[in-house]
């Protein structure tokens, strides 16, 4: 799912590509993509777009005299930019995973989804009120106080990780940098926030502005001024996300993985957890007192299967 770094990377992109464009037509393909019923789509087109900004995870579309379009790309959705050349027709809208196209005169930009669950979503609204209302209320990271941080981390009792995700807690933050950001703080994904102490709290709440913003300057460095056609989960460079088994950049320890639903945490054993390795619900439930409990179990099963497949 594109997270903060990345909704910021296509604000950016699209405000330097479309805005102060007008929007010819809005061609919608898939009937699960339109989520609002009070504005028509046709609503906003023949309309200049006056700016981009993000919420949460959403893109909102300021459109002048005209509707807001908030876009929401879920977890495979993506914006694709398809330049359009004089006196050609706009770029199809593909068969497979198209959901819209955005038509302007030199361009047609695409959103699309890749999968079977149609998650992504468009609300066309008339007022601000509306669009603050699909605002999940997180406190937005970038720029937070310690104080309202703490505030808003401690209001209820989650894991580290549930709370850095959670939307009603925390605006933008998802699966991949909750990962990067406990890391960075040397936290376990497990610790439950009500045992945090004052020191780990302010460590917390620098590895996420550090993070988010690195990150976010990062993306926008890479990218230049090409549109963003690649936004993945999984970047070169980041410390434990997707890096499962690889060596841990810090400490060269192997990193661990816990799987859950939809949903992994990524973690050091050594910079995080005191080398105790957490354990997968389902797996654990399997081997019982056979789950490995730190590194060196898990070195000495492997070892133990190496010599002896029957085992």
């Amino acid at each position: 799912m594109p997270e903060l770094p990345d909704v910021e990377l296509y604000v950016h992109a699209l405000t330097r590509l479309l805005a102060g464009e007008r929007l010819e037509r809005l061609r919608i393909a898939s009937p699960f993509l339109l989520r609002s019923v009070a504005v028509p789509p046709r609503e906003a087109e023949g309309r200049l777009v006056r700016s981009f900004r993000r919420l949460g995870k959403r893109v909102v579309w300021e459109l002048e005299e005209g509707p807001f379009l908030v876009v929401h790309p879920m977890i495979a959705g993506r914006f694709h930019w398809k330049p359009r050349g004089e006196g050609f027709p706009p770029a199809a809208i593909p068969k497979k995973g198209g959901l819209a196209g955005f038509d302007f005169a030199k361009g047609t930009l695409l959103l699309t989804e890749q999968g079977t669950k149609k998650r992504a979503s468009l609300h066309v609204v008339w007022t601000e009120l509306e669009v603050a209302a699909l605002h999940r209320g997180g406190l937005e990271p970038l720029g937070s106080s310690l104080a309202d941080f703490r505030r808003v981390l401690l209001s209820e009792s989650h894991t580290l990780k549930r709370a850095l995700t959670d939307p009603r807690l925390f605006s933008g933050i998802g699966n991949a940098y909750s990962d990067e950001i406990l890391h960075a703080a040397r936290l376990s994904p497990t610790q439950r926030t009500g045992n945090l102490s004052d020191q780990e709290v302010d460590t917390l709440h620098r590895a996420v502005t550090e993070t988010l913003a690195t990150w976010t300057k990062r993306l926008l460095d890479e990218t230049g001024d090409a549109f963003p056609e690649k936004v993945t989960a999984f970047r070169p460079g980041m410390a434990v996300h997707g890096r499962y088994g690889q060596p841990c950049p810090r400490c060269g320890a192997p990193v661990q993985r816990v799987v859950y639903a939809e949903n992994e945490a990524n973690y050091c054993a050594p910079c995080q957890t005191g080398g105790k390795l957490l354990a997968d619900r389902a797996l654990s439930r399997v081997l019982h007192e056979d789950w490995p409990r730190t590194l060196e179990e898990l070195e000495e099963s492997k070892a133990t299967r190496r010599t002896d497949p029957s085992s």
